[in-house]
């Protein structure tokens, strides 16, 4: 049974690499998009099994496709191909619901692999980026006895250290946006900072992050 995939990216090099590097596999391209807004409505209209989305597109942001098509569609399976494997791009990718992210540097096996566990629904895998991201940000490891956040106090901070906005915690962690603002003001009150970038740069000293 094949797996069908709508393509969003910009270039059309891009498009047209991937449209070979799936030849003879089960992978079957249905639609392709140059932009974000072109994005959703495709998606929205055609419904394939992954969408493979980049992460910038003509000064638009993939994330943002990415969040409107799991408002509509919440069960479609998004994989981020990106040039850009910054871990704050990653990392809200996550918090937005993909199923995987990958750099376009990726081999065709490995991409093929992760496109494959999308649509299964077994994603992240290993050769993706989100499989390490997602065992930080999920860690209820509590950040050291010196410090007593609560665990979910830790998870927080990590997300706030990877640069997730308040909004993109509580998607992450299923809570409101009111319980993630009293977590971030006890965690500025019990590390002894002012604001949220103190934080960030405390917890990535001490390798949360």
């Amino acid at each position: 049974m094949s797996i069908s995939i709508l393509v969003a990216d910009d270039h059309q090099m891009v498009r047209s690499g991937l449209s070979s590097l799936f030849a003879e596999t089960d992978i079957k391209i249905i639609a392709e998009a140059v932009d974000a807004k072109e994005a959703v409505e495709k998606t929205l209209s055609h419904k394939p099994d992954v969408v493979l989305l980049d992460v910038r597109m003509n000064d638009n942001s993939g994330l943002d496709a990415l969040g409107k098509i799991k408002q509509h569609l919440p069960d479609t399976p998004i994989v981020i191909l990106s040039t850009y494997d910054n871990p704050t791009y990653v990392a809200r990718a996550l918090a937005l619901g993909a199923s995987d992210y990958v750099t376009k540097g990726t081999g065709r096996e490995d991409l093929i692999c992760v496109i494959r566990a999308a649509a299964s629904g077994e994603s992240p895998v290993k050769s993706g980026l989100l499989f390490n991201i997602a065992a930080t940000l999920g860690s209820k490891q509590p950040v050291g006895e010196d410090v007593p956040l609560t665990r979910r106090e830790s998870q927080v901070l990590r997300h706030i250290a990877l640069g997730l906005s308040n909004r993109e915690i509580a998607t992450s962690l299923n809570i409101s946006i009111e319980t993630v603002k009293e977590h971030v003001q006890n965690i500025l009150r019990k590390v002894r900072v002012s604001d949220r970038t103190q934080a960030a740069v405390w917890a990535v000293r001490r390798a949360l992050v």
